[in-house]
């Protein structure tokens, strides 16, 4: 059982986590959601799509301006509670490295700590473990915040990442963060070239078996970019793809921008793997 907010899954609930970037710089879509009006009805749509996570950002995951903790706090805090006011039954979730930053969103609300950089600041999970809040714990490979990987190499990328995920989901638990509380995220393209990155997804099953939940965050990445040679605005099939053979090998909640077409997806890996039952199934049958 994966317990979030006011919100239980089952282990075989493939649950989706919508993007809402309150960043003028955003790799996907440069700062379409940045202003309050248009960031809530992106929350709107992703709810109304089947997002039942809110994902909020407030600094680009890349090289680019410094955003200092106080900057993020004002992209981010007051804008938690304000979808905390309207979707009160949403799981929110903010993604920061930040402990100061996670104070703040977690007393406007919040109720997940995405900390998509790897522990790198260890108070994070005292905050998620003082304010019984979830926690991502993710795989960055070392990397310090919005970096790019370098000719990085590991002598096995999934013995890597499970021996920092379970060391810090572990150290979690150990703090006071509730075990059903606690996902695992293989750290896609972060401290990672492609071949990394598709060998993580390859080896999905591994995580898995840890009986951790295991988060992807696969939308519209690098890896998927180099993998097929296309632009940003051009890896919606391949993630996709992507998301479907990470649904089939278990993970079970996904990071995305695109949050219907998502949803079919998972949904129809759902139905094979017997999970789920057709929509509608007339066929045959009249």
């Amino acid at each position: 059982m994966l317990r979030l907010g006011r919100r239980e899954f089952a282990s075989h609930e493939r649950v989706i986590m919508a993007i809402v970037n309150r960043t003028p710089d955003s790799f996907y879509d440069q700062g379409a959601t940045f202003r309050d009006e248009p960031a809530l009805a992106r929350v709107e749509q992703a709810v109304a799509e089947g997002a039942a996570i809110i994902d909020i950002g407030g600094v680009k995951a890349g090289p680019g301006e410094e955003v200092s903790a106080e900057e993020e706090v004002r992209r981010t805090a007051g804008f938690v509670a304000e979808v905390r006011r309207r979707f009160p039954d949403v799981v929110i979730s903010v993604d920061t490295w930040r402990h100061e930053v996670g104070e703040a969103v977690c007393e406007a609300g919040a109720d997940v700590l995405n900390d998509a950089w790897g522990g790198v600041d260890p108070r994070l999970a005292e905050v998620a473990a003082r304010y019984g809040a979830g926690l991502v714990c993710t795989h960055a490979g070392g990397s310090e915040p919005r970096t790019r990987p370098h000719r990085v190499t590991y002598d096995d990328v999934m013995a890597d990442i499970l021996d920092v995920t379970l060391g810090l989901a572990e150290r979690a638990v150990e703090l006071g963060v509730e075990r059903e509380s606690v996902m695992i995220d293989p750290g896609h393209d972060f401290g990672k070239n492609t071949r990394h990155s598709l060998e993580a997804t390859r080896r999905l099953g591994e995580m898995v078996a840890t009986g951790w939940p295991v988060l992807v965050s696969l939308s519209n990445k690098d890896f998927v970019g180099e993998t097929l040679d296309r632009p940003v605005k051009e890896r919606v099939v391949g993630t996709l793809a992507t998301t479907a053979v990470s649904a089939w090998l278990g993970a079970q909640v996904y990071r995305v921008h695109e949050v219907a077409e998502t949803r079919q997806v998972l949904d129809m890996v759902s139905s094979i793997a017997g999970d789920r039952e057709p929509a509608v199934a007339r066929r045959g049958l009249a």
